[in-house]
């Protein structure tokens, strides 16, 4: 995260094309907003283009605006996105999605900085600095013909890739504390920290959804935290509730092809197990960290086939051993 902040500061004061790319939910859209506030084009727009959002027939008179009689139903002139955006920063998410006529148009106005409403007949300029985004391969979609490579290099000459955050697990901590910030003073609530044992929830877990992932279960947290617990740690049976109904798919091969239930069961059984390791089987020990009841701890040891039997520990409750 430090290397990124650093990297936008060298590069938001300068007028060169970014090209962001990178999963869902990496924080594509935010690193744009960052590069804009930083520039010496701040105090202009900034205007967001969703290229994946837009239909084909559309996505022309969006960026570019029309005439008046232009087609069916242009009852008025339009200011485009391009015109919006002059002397500001124009954001193209998801570019990789853009038909490849939309391309040709596009690159049109990086190289000439000129261009035209549809139906109209008055070339108009703008100068605008593109930022745009995608979570495809563009070198791929050129290779298949999807994308033009002129245009590729157009907007790579500032390039950042950013890294899934299962990749820098490091930053789970700092961002986790800074959504709880924002997310207590957005919804009202006291700002509540994060226990040891919800940190190694957050830390061990694969986040397929990114750091969007990570605030919206953040935001659900604190949202449904109910009032006999304001104000004290956030416990990992917290975040391991909220993991169920938040996480969309894990990332490795063999979980690909398994539901929403089964992959959340399978990380619970497999973070169950290493607090009772890490306890030594202790169920009370266990139970106080993973922040559950004993009670509800042995019908989860049960559920899952963990450490069955084992002797008994000196508080007199089952010590069950070898996961």
């Amino acid at each position: 995260m430090e290397q990124l902040r650093s990297k936008i500061k060298r590069v938001a004061p300068t007028v060169g094309s970014v090209l962001i790319t990178g999963e869902n939910g990496t924080g594509k859209e935010l690193v744009a907003h960052r590069i804009h506030s930083l520039s010496q084009r701040f105090k202009m727009p900034f205007v967001a283009v969703n290229c994946a959002a837009i239909p084909e027939e559309l996505i022309e008179s969006e960026l570019f605006g029309h005439e008046k009689g232009s087609f069916t139903g242009a009852t008025q002139q339009r200011r485009g996105k391009f015109d919006l955006a002059n002397e500001g920063t124009l954001f193209l998410d998801e570019i990789g999605d853009m038909s490849l006529r939309t391309q040709a148009k596009i690159l049109r106005v990086l190289q000439d900085q000129k261009y035209e409403r549809v139906g109209g007949q008055t070339t108009l300029t703008s100068d605008v600095r593109i930022v745009a985004a995608t979570n495809k391969d563009l070198k791929a979609e050129m290779l298949r013909g999807h994308f033009r490579e002129d245009l590729f290099y157009r907007l790579n000459v500032l390039p950042f890739h950013m890294v899934p955050l299962r990749e820098h697990l490091e930053d789970v901590e700092s961002l986790a504390e800074f959504f709880l910030g924002e997310a207590s003073r957005a919804y009202a609530r006291q700002v509540r920290s994060l226990s040891e044992e919800a940190l190694r929830v957050l830390r061990t877990y694969s986040w397929p959804g990114n750091v969007r992932e990570l605030k919206n279960i953040i935001d659900r947290t604190i949202i449904l935290t109910h009032d006999a617990h304001e104000g004290t740690p956030i416990a990992a049976a917290e975040i391991l509730e909220h993991l169920s109904t938040t996480a969309t798919r894990v990332p490795d091969s063999q979980s690909q092809s398994k539901g929403l239930r089964e992959a959340r069961e399978e990380f619970e059984k497999t973070y169950i197990g290493r607090v009772l390791s890490e306890h030594d089987g202790n169920i009370s020990k266990s139970a106080t960290a993973l922040g559950i009841e004993r009670s509800h701890l042995h019908k989860k040891i049960k559920s899952y086939g963990l450490m069955p039997g084992g002797p008994a520990d000196s508080t007199g409750e089952t010590k069950e051993r070898g996961v």
